[in-house]
């Protein structure tokens, strides 16, 4: 979260260019303008074929949340960022639960009173039942994000919450309940600001690690006053302090022991030497040797990508592969991050979020271990930069075989809107429709009545949780009610959605790659949870098909090496895999659309 403004001044030279030079200018502009417009209308029919239709049907479905988070004038930093969210199936039904994660006040803090963070099964029918005290997620504290995994390999997700000060890790005890383990485990990130965590194996010994990404480091009782420095200032109006003059909080790498222990392995493997501003954290084989990389989005200094070595360590790689700064060579002020082949190249490309006046950027896989940002190129940059944005996830919402994009948007400081300068502290969500061609166009504003209302948007995770075979979306809102946008598109193409079960691998498959071949389509996608911001979407793999009645072929490289293959799966279902046995379980998707609590 950056309060600086940047100033991109006009040379002397280009000043003097002349009138020519102006008009010549304006003519390229044209072109490339009709030039983009061509290339949309090529593949915009179909588009205008399939309007997207997302409804919010958050009170219908029984959820009564309100995330609360600091001063509504948000006067100290750590007001304006909670907001964690998960979709997980703790109870093994095979449908998707929701978790948020509740932030705190310091009046709450002083009084031990903290609003609780929330647990709701669904109950299959379009509803949800509130059952954190059935389920003992007991914790009181100032939350910030959630993670899941299995790290225990017994078939239960855990989770992993973030606080603004430490960590607490839920071993889920398989009976509807959960049971705080974090003491003996050994994960708790004492004394530390986490924001987003994520589990991965990075050893491939089969035991999920654990990456926390850390903020800063406060003093809740001796916090800067707001307005009362350069760091404290945006556009010249008082707002609160930092990160910049901040101290940053060094991020932690917990490495599994295989016994329900964790060990510190940060200061080995020289993990955030710098300590830098970590916001959000995603796993992924950018490099595709089999071994999982890590990246972290950091807040006003450089992100980070770690390349795993195989051997038990990283090499921080972000500079040379072209993610650590801006084109221009400007630290970013990052927040949400995500990995998935949005070109259909077989490389995992990567997107990162940013504060206003910049861009998001898309930074696409070259496939020889570099990146380029195309947010540009692809339409993002024009929509984008006005916008203050956190959560973010790839995900297909009509199933025509092609990653879109949701992102969650919500400045940090209110006082914006005294301003009147184009940029405010409530703001409408983006969702961006791939067209096929390296583009994409962003339709929010004609994507139902789940799209439209303006908020301050934090966390945001993706996963079917009426179980119809269309990717829902759920929306953390800054002192405000959630989103729960049920996918409502009349008209998507066909999927099919995999879960999998490791044997030699981790029990949940994470960072296992999948390749699915229908027809002429060949896509990609490795197992992950945890990545936007603070949050953890499905961990099943999802994959549009359009319009074929089957996968012809489906490949899954397992972390362990062992590669198992299939052909002619049909569409509309479910498949669970296990790890050298085969498909084990298949379950239809729901065939009826219209949601039951509508």
């Amino acid at each position: 979260m950056s309060n600086l403004l940047y100033h991109h001044p006009v040379s002397p030279q280009a000043s003097a260019c002349g009138r020519d030079a102006w008009r010549s200018a304006l003519f390229v502009l044209f072109l490339c303008g009709f030039t983009v417009l061509l290339a949309q209308n090529s593949v915009g029919q179909a588009s205008r074929q399939i309007p997207p239709s997302f409804v919010d049907v958050t009170r219908k479905a029984g959820i009564d949340f309100h995330l609360t988070c600091g001063t509504k004038e948000k006067l100290y930093i750590m007001d304006a960022l909670c907001g964690g969210v998960a979709l997980l199936d703790y109870d093994n039904d095979g449908w998707l639960d929701i978790l948020l994660v509740n932030g705190s006040t310091l009046e709450h803090r002083r009084s031990g009173t903290h609003p609780p963070s929330k647990l709701y099964r669904n109950k299959g029918d379009g509803t949800f039942e509130d059952v954190t005290m059935k389920a003992e997620l007991t914790h009181r504290g100032w939350g910030m994000g959630a993670a899941v995994g299995d790290y225990d390999n017994d078939g239960w997700q855990d989770l992993y919450l973030t606080l603004l000060s430490g960590g607490i890790l839920y071993r889920n005890g398989g009976d509807g309940t959960f049971q705080d383990v974090t003491a003996k485990a050994g994960a708790g990130n004492p004394g530390r600001w986490g924001t987003s965590a994520a589990f991965g194996d990075y050893n491939k010994d089969g035991h999920l690690d654990l990456y926390i990404a850390n903020y800063v480091d406060i003093d809740l009782d001796d916090l800067p006053e707001f307005g009362s420095g350069p760091n404290c200032r945006y556009r010249g109006i008082p707002v609160s302090c930092g990160p910049r003059g901040l101290k940053g909080s060094r991020d932690r790498l917990y490495r599994n022991n295989g016994d329900g222990t964790f060990t510190d392995v940060t200061t080995q493997l020289n993990i955030d030497p710098e300590a830098y501003y970590g916001l959000g954290v995603v796993w992924g084989d950018y490099n595709k040797d089999g071994w999982p990389d890590i990246y972290i989005a950091n807040d006003s200094s450089p992100s980070l990508l770690y390349q795993n070595n195989g051997k038990g360590g990283f090499a921080e790689v972000g500079v040379v592969a072209g993610v650590a700064f801006s084109d221009d060579g400007r630290e970013q002020a990052g927040m949400g991050v995500d990995f998935g082949d949005y070109d259909n190249d077989a490389w995992p490309d990567l997107v990162k979020t940013n504060f206003s006046d910049d861009s998001n950027n898309l930074y696409h896989n070259d496939g020889e271990g570099f990146f380029e940002d195309r947010a540009g190129a692809a339409g993002l940059a024009p929509m984008d930069v006005p916008f203050l944005a956190f959560g973010v996830r790839f995900f297909d919402y009509d199933n025509d075989g092609w990653k879109d994009l949701a992102v969650a948007n919500g400045h940090v400081n209110p006082q914006v809107d005294e301003l009147k300068f184009g940029v405010t502290y409530a703001q409408r969500n983006f969702l961006y429709r791939n067209l096929g061609n390296g583009r994409f166009r962003e339709v929010g504003k004609s994507a139902g009545t789940g799209f439209q209302p303006e908020a301050v948007s934090r966390g945001l995770a993706v996963g079917d949780f009426d179980n119809d075979g269309a990717l829902d979306i759920l929306i953390s809102n800054l002192d405000g009610e959630p989103q729960l946008l049920r996918n409502a598109t009349a008209s998507i193409g066909t999927a099919i959605r995999i879960r999998l079960v490791g044997v030699k691998s981790n029990r949940g498959g994470f960072g296992a790659r999948v390749e699915v071949t229908a027809g002429k389509s060949v896509q990609a996608d490795e197992l992950r949870a945890n990545s936007s911001y603070m949050s953890a979407s499905d961990s099943l793999v999802h994959f549009g098909l359009r319009s074929s009645p089957r996968a012809d072929a489906i490949v899954v490289h397992w972390p362990s090496g062992t590669v198992d293959r299939f052909e002619d799966l049909d569409a509309g279902q479910t498949l669970t895999i296990r790890e050298a046995e085969g498909v084990i379980a298949r379950r239809p998707f729901r065939s009826i659309r219209k949601h039951p609590a509508e």
